[in-house]
């Protein structure tokens, strides 16, 4: 345990590592799967975002939602055990786009779809993306009683001028709304998103939104560097110099105050971007990180699933037809090798602060880890980018600003 204090108050803090020390047998856990459901509408494209999201076609949310609800009948048929037992789920997560433009009997049909097609856990972590600019009171309310546990909010900064820079349609008055009217209607799990390296944004900027993010004491914050992506208009502005992302040295600097402040708020840094408050880190992300089974459901959506990966249709419109007439919308795949399986299971663990559980690696694919990786990690372990324990390797703290460096050697040749 970790002690930290805060104020008056001492706060005890679990070790991270913990969290990717699976409660159950790591043989059970890939027996389930997580549910990912995409919703693509927005009411317009913020300027850096890459996402499959649409705007402009509102009009098409019904149709979308009967199409996915009849996706998630299918998947759920398919995915059943050889002997007709439904899939255990251990968490739901409402993907965008903006998801929060659906309706409350929208939402609510479409969870309904999931406990009917999978067997969804009674204490399912079920989280809904929203943009704090579309929430009100009574339809959190609604989406609350519809079983939505968790939200997670696309806040970004509490500038007015970088949310304008950022195409947001919301403003910083709103993030603090939206907050207020969740704890109303019961939230007691929420996430608030923010970016920095932003253009035009500073030291002082950044100080400003973390210092207001704590004051809404979420129970998780996700911070984000940006990054710009071809095919986005940032990236066009970038290239003709009408707008200059911050640099490396200022995003690092960036990075380190926000991880020192929330430490000492009593947040864990558990994954590189994820900060939580004890025991509300993410259990979906959870998922990708420990490189367990999920199930994409959505236009455009990615599935890890009985060691193939596959993605959906990601025209929405060409979606729709392909449900309409029965099909399955899975337009490419791939079956996943024992080898790269291995790979991705050791770089994901090890993006987050906890690392890689040498244990379970091996239970799960019967070989220690030092066996897999040979001696391909010996430069960066002599450049000190890793630390090991007894049953952990995980990133040094230089390692953690040069990740990549460390992946790139865990790749399949």
């Amino acid at each position: 345990m970790t002690t930290i204090s805060t104020g008056n108050n001492t706060i005890q803090l679990p070790e991270p590592h913990t969290l990717l020390q699976p409660a159950e047998p790591i043989q059970q856990l890939l027996e389930t799967t997580s549910l990912y459901l995409h919703i693509p509408f927005c009411h317009t494209r913020c300027y850096y975002c890459d996402f499959n999201t649409y705007a402009g076609i509102l009009p098409m949310r019904e149709p979308y939602v009967r199409a996915l609800l009849t996706e998630i009948a299918l998947a759920g048929q398919a995915a059943r055990h050889a002997d007709g037992r439904k899939r255990r789920s251990r968490t739901i997560f409402f993907g965008g786009g903006t998801p929060s433009l659906l309706s409350v009997s929208q939402i609510t049909r479409l969870l309904q779809a999931c406990h009917e097609a999978f067997d969804v856990d009674a204490d399912a972590e079920i989280t809904l993306e929203a943009n704090p600019g579309t929430l009100n009171a009574e339809q959190l309310t609604g989406i609350r009683a519809a079983g939505i546990n968790r939200l997670s909010m696309g806040a970004q900064s509490f500038d007015a001028k970088l949310l304008q820079t950022l195409g947001r349609i919301h403003t910083p008055a709103e993030i603090t709304q939206a907050v207020q009217y969740a704890r109303t209607a019961g939230f007691t799990s929420i996430n608030i998103d923010f970016m920095f390296g932003l253009p035009g944004q500073t030291m002082q900027h950044w100080h400003d939104t973390l210092d207001q993010a704590l004051t809404l004491r979420p129970e998780h914050l996700s911070l984000y560097s940006l990054i710009v992506e071809e095919g986005t208009p940032f990236y066009t502005w970038a290239r003709e110099g009408r707008i200059t992302p911050g640099d490396e040295d200022l995003c690092a600097d960036m990075y380190e105050y926000a991880d020192t402040l929330l430490r000492q708020r009593g947040y864990m840094n558990y994954e590189i971007s994820n900060w939580s408050l004890p025991g509300k880190h993410s259990r979906h992300n959870l998922t990708y990180w420990l490189n367990l089974p999920y199930i994409g459901l959505g236009a455009g959506a990615y599935s890890f699933f009985g060691d193939e990966r596959y993605s959906n249709e990601r025209d929405p419109a060409t979606y729709n037809k392909m449900l309409q007439a029965g099909r399955l919308p899975k337009v490419e795949s791939e079956t996943v090798s024992r080898q790269q399986a291995m790979s991705e299971t050791a770089f994901l663990a090890l993006r987050t602060a906890m690392g890689l559980h040498l244990p379970t690696f091996e239970q799960r694919f019967g070989e220690p880890f030092a066996h897999f990786a040979g001696d391909r990690l010996h430069t960066v372990e002599e450049a000190g980018l890793l630390e090991h324990s007894t049953d952990w390797l995980r990133l040094s703290p230089r390692g953690r600003l040069l990740g990549n460096e460390v992946f790139l050697h865990l790749l399949p040749d």
